[in-house]
């Protein structure tokens, strides 16, 4: 490679300017225009291209002498390679959908067949959220040591065998463990496509809820709960099996010292999207400071942290548990009449197949839920969509408290899902884009642990207070959602069209001070409007 640009050295060439941000800035900050040099071809002369016309094919995506990993993922688009990688990695979410999925089938089955009181049930559900949380600090770590890749193995061949053995647990006790054991998949890929990946995303993890119902629609009756765990597994297997055709990430290889392999790995990228490589030299990105807890609550993040932190833990305790929730009602009583018939609390009912049908509609609702909140993200704003689907999820909890029929319960919950399904979505979207490059990582990091807080403390609600009264467990839910509805609208900044924000921690302040000075001075509003104090 060197000998080549050696030999395009001594063409001659043309010179091109392009303007634009550029996250490697000289000590000559003053100019951020990047001079790009394009080799000619030898048998033609050397001539500035007309304003306006197209670059031709062999001098797209220009470059530097040297380039970044970032530099490469972006010229080379999003693909052919892309789109294998993320149904690939979709089975990974299908599995993690179906695992916690599982819960509200598995539950109330234990509960009758192995008469287990209502708290241990709970704290079946909630060792499978410990087991993430604890899990996902030593995966991390096995990654950054061995290779994403690696981590990535080890990790599906750990879930996979940790998911049969739980087939064949034979008191509470080892469930207990094995459920903990099992863990979520991340897999992290250099991807250009932010939106794309989310909708991936939301599509596999609704793929992989509905899967589930089904498959314990045609195994539960007849082969039982054991066969239902050791056949969850199928997604896994094939991921196993497939995930050895995965690269290890070029930014990984980078930053060890490996840059050989990363470019072989960018090389086998562009090929496989018939895109061209950006001509030069593979270079590290330079490392910025990570954020620290402390800049989540600085004078610009303090109230925007703590209403995430919120927003988060509601949309994981309510979403997880209106899925606790909904086979929980389906057990706890049938409707006769105008009156709602309750079960003595001794009493067991297995699901049957009127149960899990309505399960599956249910189920169902995560795909208009996607689409809704699609339509809505870029037409009301993030903070009035995850505010929207908090509303409607308690509008929809408050019918329930009158203890109406079984086709009407089916829909409520069925709209309840959808729009906090959709909520969970926003919030996502929106919580990356409102926190600059060095905190982002870590504002998305620490919003997603108080969503598995919210997850780890919710089976209490909704399968032991439940138990004690049923009017208490769906008034906890809907004051929830409602305070996070309004936590949603007191969000300070609006995302909308704004992207993601690569400035530091000092610009950004100096960034929002400044709309915050043009708009009270009668400029154009702005959609992040303010700054907080």
């Amino acid at each position: 490679m060197d000998d080549d640009l050696f030999q395009l050295r001594q063409l001659p060439v043309v010179r091109f300017r392009r303007t634009g941000e550029s996250t490697r800035s000289e000590d000559d900050g003053e100019n951020r225009e990047q001079v790009v040099r394009i080799a000619e071809q030898t048998d033609l002369e050397s001539e500035a291209l007309a304003e306006g016309a197209p670059v031709p094919r062999e001098f797209a995506n220009p470059t530097d002498d040297t380039f970044m990993v970032e530099d490469a993922v972006e010229a080379i688009g999003f693909g052919t390679f892309q789109w294998k990688l993320s149904i690939l990695t979709g089975l990974s979410w299908m599995a993690d959908a179906m695992e916690m999925m599982i819960l509200s089938i598995l539950a109330p089955q234990l509960h009758c067949e192995w008469r287990l009181p209502s708290l241990e049930v709970a704290l079946l559900t909630s060792a499978v959220f410990i087991g993430m949380m604890i899990s996902s600090s030593l995966w991390g770590n096995i990654s950054d040591k061995y290779g994403r890749k690696t981590g990535l193995k080890m990790s599906v061949l750990w879930t996979m065998f940790y998911g049969v053995m739980s087939a064949f647990a034979p008191i509470y006790g080892w469930i207990l463990v094995l459920r903990a054991l099992v863990v979520t998949l991340i897999y992290v890929s250099e991807n250009n496509s932010r939106a794309t990946c989310i909708l991936l995303i939301e599509i596999f993890w609704a793929l992989g809820t509905v899967f589930e119902v089904l498959l314990a629609i045609l195994v539960m009756p007849t082969l039982g709960w054991r066969w239902l765990l050791g056949l969850s597994t199928i997604p896994l297997f094939i991921f196993a099996i497939l995930c050895f055709w995965l690269p290890e990430s070029a930014r990984y290889d980078v930053l060890t010292g490996n840059q050989e392999k990363a470019l072989a790995t960018l090389k086998r990228i562009a090929t496989e999207n018939g895109a061209p490589m950006p001509l030069g030299k593979l270079i590290a990105a330079r490392q910025e400071d990570r954020g620290k807890i402390r800049d989540l609550f600085s004078s610009h993040f303090r109230w925007t942290t703590v209403l995430l932190w919120f927003i988060w833990f509601a949309n994981a305790f309510s979403y997880y548990g209106l899925v606790l929730l909904t086979t929980e009602l389906f057990q706890e009583g049938v409707s006769k009449g105008n009156k709602m018939e309750l079960r003595c609390s001794l009493e067991c009912k297995y699901l049957n197949s009127d149960d899990y049908k309505d399960l599956l509609w249910t189920t169902l609702s995560e795909f208009p839920g996607l689409l809704v909140t699609l339509w809505a993200i870029d037409r009301l704003g993030r903070r009035k969509t995850m505010a929207l689907c908090f509303l409607v999820f308690s509008l929809c909890i408050i019918p329930l408290y009158g203890c109406v029929g079984r086709a009407s319960m089916t829909v409520l919950i069925f709209i309840a899902r959808a729009f906090i399904a959709g909520g969970f979505q926003a919030a996502y979207v929106y919580t990356p884009e409102v926190y600059p490059t060095a905190t982002r990582a870590l504002g998305l990091g620490t919003s997603s642990g108080m969503a598995r807080v919210g997850a780890l403390i919710t089976p209490f609600v909704a399968q032991v207070m439940l138990e004690s009264s049923v009017y208490l467990a769906l008034s906890v839910y809907c004051c929830c959602c409602l305070l996070a509805a309004v936590a949603s609208c007191a969000l300070p900044i609006e995302t909308t069209g704004r992207g993601l924000q690569e400035s530091s921690q000092r610009e950004w302040g100096q960034e929002m001070m400044g709309r915050a000075s043009s708009h009270s001075s009668g400029g154009l509003p702005n959609s992040s409007s303010g700054s907080q104090g």
